[in-house]
């Protein structure tokens, strides 16, 4: 290599590399996984199975989301008499939303421990005949106190629907 004035060309190029960085991009970081930025960016606790939670329903129980938003499920358990009822409502979560479910029926499905129950459909006073945002069961299994986690799925007008829930601790028995 030539010398200019006992300098190698080799350590002036090196020089300036270092004085003026490098001109590529740093590398991108990963993403973090869906569920983890769902976390962080809506400052609320998410239940099971990645739908989050919503609080409480209007009828005391555990919210979900069922159809994206257009619709929500509240379940509620009776664990004196072994019956959940599930409610229907509109994406305001508040406002009952008489569906029509293929043969007038919703399935619950409990993860622990697992059992299915077949919910009928329960009218209001003022709901069209066919429909219904009410829905109820009962099941030996429904008598455990304890937090349920499960799905409540159905079809509507030959379209299906599922949303996950998970029960929180609420205090107002003492569960295992």
């Amino acid at each position: 290599m030539p010398r200019a004035n006992g300098i190698t060309l080799a350590t002036i190029l090196a020089t300036t590399t270092l004085v003026t960085g490098c001109s590529q991009a740093p590398p991108r970081q990963p993403a973090p996984p869906k569920a983890a930025a769902a976390a962080e960016n809506h400052g609320h606790s998410h239940a099971g199975g990645g739908g989050h939670s919503h609080g409480e329903g209007p009828h005391g129980g555990t919210l979900c989301d069922w159809g994206g938003g257009k619709y929500h499920v509240e379940f509620t358990v009776d664990h004196d008499t072994k019956e959940a009822v599930v409610y229907v409502l509109g994406s305001d979560e508040k406002t009952p939303a008489s569906v029509p479910a293929t043969d007038a029926k919703l399935l619950l499905t409990i993860r622990e421990p697992a059992f299915q129950v077949e919910l009928t459909a329960r009218p209001l006073a003022d709901e069209a005949d066919g429909s219904a945002s009410c829905y109820g069961g009962t099941h030996e299994s429904l008598g455990i106190v304890r937090e349920f986690a499960g799905t409540v799925s159905g079809e509507i007008d030959g379209t299906p629907y599922a949303g996950e829930f998970a029960e929180q601790p609420h205090g107002d028995h003492d569960h295992p």
